[in-house]
């Protein structure tokens, strides 16, 4: 990976507030996707969240294919 190329995972993480909200907002318009649920925590002061994104391998299929159910 060159330094010109997006990292493919990324954990934002800050203060609860709209500078967060614009910074996943952000990385949504550039291609990224939500990965699982968001996490919070309280460390006294401010509510801090976290949010996993990835960008999708634009050579992977866009729905993989799922192994289809066994009859027993």
């Amino acid at each position: 990976m060159t330094r010109e190329e997006p990292l493919r995972y990324r954990l934002i993480t800050g203060v609860d507030d709209a500078q967060f909200c614009a910074r996943i907002s952000d990385l949504l318009a550039q291609g990224y996707r939500l990965h699982g649920s968001p996490a919070i925590t309280f460390n006294g002061a401010n509510v801090i969240a976290a949010q996993a994104v990835i960008l999708p391998d634009p050579e992977a299929p866009s729905h993989p294919t799922q192994p289809r159910p066994t009859a027993e």
